[in-house]
């Protein structure tokens, strides 16, 4: 293997190493407000670099760069592949934050839920309800007016805690 290409492999891996880090959230190289973005993301400048490297190995090596001028058509071919990488790059990390999602279900979510009682619930105590809340099991402590059974289908008219409603067979 050629020097030329072992160098441009070392710079790949640098590049994919620092996308990595900036894909999983790793702050780096915001200097001054951590709000502030260059005209070009961290993920963008990697994706370029890690590209780039790999890029130009892979090009050393089908050319057999031993010379200088190998070496600079390698590195020209590198930046060939990296411009599409970088631009890609950006993008996909821009989609990734603009993501919109769904709002964190709160307790309030929980009143009109229907579910099924998983534990009696006796009149002057507690029993367990299972209601589902944004697609998602909810396995809760549950107060009624009246005992309720195993297995009844249960309404929801009131959250009493974070963990606890009051519900009325449904």
């Amino acid at each position: 293997m050629a020097t030329g290409t072992v160098i441009f492999l070392i710079i790949g891996g640098v590049g994919v190493g620092v996308l990595a880090l900036a894909l999983l959230g790793a702050e780096l190289l915001h200097l001054g407000h951590a709000d502030v973005d260059g005209p070009v993301s961290v993920e963008a400048v990697a994706g370029f670099v890690g590209a780039f490297g790999f890029g130009a190995a892979i090009v050393n090596e089908l050319v057999g760069g031993r010379t200088p001028v190998m070496v600079a058509a390698a590195a020209a071919g590198g930046a060939l592949a990296a411009v599409p990488a970088a631009w890609l790059a950006a993008r996909l990390s821009r989609a990734a934050r603009n993501m919109r999602t769904d709002p964190t279900p709160t307790r309030d979510h929980l009143v009109g839920a229907i579910g099924l009682v998983v534990t009696p619930v006796p009149a002057d105590g507690y029993g367990e309800v299972r209601v589902r809340v944004a697609g998602q099991p909810v396995k809760l402590n549950a107060r009624a007016d009246h005992p309720i059974p195993v297995g009844a289908q249960i309404f929801v008219v009131q959250t009493l805690s974070e963990t606890s409603v009051h519900v009325e067979t449904y």
